[in-house]
């Protein structure tokens, strides 16, 4: 059994539900807790006891981490209409983020891993609070520009990082205090969620069926068939979202097809506003995933999340 935690920015883009689903779905998996980051009174970490509830789950422990109103971020992000998104309104479920920090604790000492799918600043909180608690934590964080994106997916750059750039100062301390593996956007760029998969999704249940509404109303928003699908020869053209989150956790469990886990020497640099991670002999030996099937990806992701039970 193995033991996981995830620390999310859920209820913005939908590969954080997509992500969350995987673990739900995964054998074997015994889910510590959940911490929710870029906080708003709460609200991310009542969408997660959302999902929670629509899986049949609600013994998991879900607590409101690093808020907003803390200035830890560069920026408020914003949220996709709740009313189009949500079957219904959703309850927000406020707490002192100090009891994200302790379950965050409690899931470090159970030697989980801990699996970072949004902002890093409640692993710079819970290092603040119990200095060197990182170094010996399993950690897998989503994010980092690293190598180049390969021709044929989307040429984005450093500043398309939402997860470390939001809150830099964070990062650059998690990344220079613990000893991570790291997933970079360069990488997990190459994953897809399709339309095609919609009415089987929609057919596994009330979760498959939220993932399915949220893929559809977000590709409305961003266009991603029609910037992506049909300009990317590396990418399905029915590509509705990218799956950053999901394949994160996956790697963490473990799946490998295609996947390459590299030590890389990085040093951490604020340049401009942007924290780059640049390749250093002298610098800080990091894992980094350098490589993946990103289509067999998209397919494990696929079968588990509409596998019967």
């Amino acid at each position: 059994m193995k033991k996981i935690h995830l620390d999310t920015d859920i209820g913005g883009d939908p590969d954080d539900v997509c992500a969350l689903a995987l673990l739900l779905k995964w054998q074997d998996v015994q889910i510590t807790g959940i911490t929710t980051v870029t906080e708003d009174n709460g609200r991310r970490a009542g969408y997660a006891r959302y999902v929670l509830e629509l899986a049949g789950r609600e013994d998991i422990p879900v607590k409101a981490g690093a808020d907003i109103s803390g200035g830890y971020f560069s920026y408020a992000p914003d949220y996709p209409d709740e009313s189009k998104h949500w079957p219904e309104p959703i309850t927000p479920c406020p707490n002192p983020a100090d009891e994200a920090i302790e379950l965050l604790k409690q899931s470090v000492e159970q030697d989980a891993i801990i699996i970072g799918i949004g902002q890093y600043t409640n692993f710079f909180l819970l290092d603040q609070k119990y200095p060197g608690i990182l170094r010996d934590a399993k950690l897998f964080l989503m994010g980092g520009y690293v190598f180049s994106i390969r021709v044929g997916f989307p040429q984005w750059g450093n500043d398309f990082d939402y997860n470390i750039q939001l809150d830099t100062h964070s990062a650059r301390y998690v990344l220079e205090n613990s000893t991570p593996t790291l997933l970079p956007m360069t990488v997990s760029v190459e994953t897809a969620i399709r339309r095609a998969y919609l009415p089987r999704l929609r057919q596994s249940g009330k979760l498959g069926g939220l993932i399915a509404t949220q893929s559809e109303l977000l590709n409305e928003t961003e266009q991603n068939e029609e910037n992506f699908g049909k300009t990317c020869g590396g990418l399905p053209a029915d590509i509705l979202n990218f799956q950053h989150d999901p394949l994160a956790c996956g790697i963490a469990l473990g799946w490998n097809k295609g996947v390459t886990i590299e030590e890389v020497p990085l040093r951490f640099d604020i340049q401009d506003g942007l924290l780059c991670e640049t390749i250093d002999e002298s610098g800080k030996p990091t894992s980094v995933v350098t490589a993946i099937d990103g289509e067999a990806f998209n397919e494990f992701w696929f079968c588990l999340l509409t596998a019967a039970r």
